[in-house]
């Protein structure tokens, strides 16, 4: 699963649209974000990590990092 079917999830989890990210988005990153322009980003995977970290605080989620145990 990549980063837009993820945030595609949340956004249903928490009955947010696209859109409303991207106004809530703008306002976290003091940059224009646009429905489309933050669509284009997930569908062609260019997010970058502090965009993927700020939407995630908008949502109310964090990410986590679990090593994995070895076989």
């Amino acid at each position: 699963m990549n980063a837009q079917e993820h945030i595609k999830i949340l956004l249903v989890q928490e009955h947010m649209t696209i859109t409303k990210l991207a106004e809530k988005l703008s306002v976290e990153l003091n940059k224009n974000y646009s429905r489309s322009g933050l669509s284009n980003k997930l569908r062609n995977n260019t997010l970058r990590f502090n965009e993927l970290t700020a939407i995630c605080k908008v949502l109310g989620y964090e990410i986590n990092f679990t090593k994995k145990i070895s076989e």
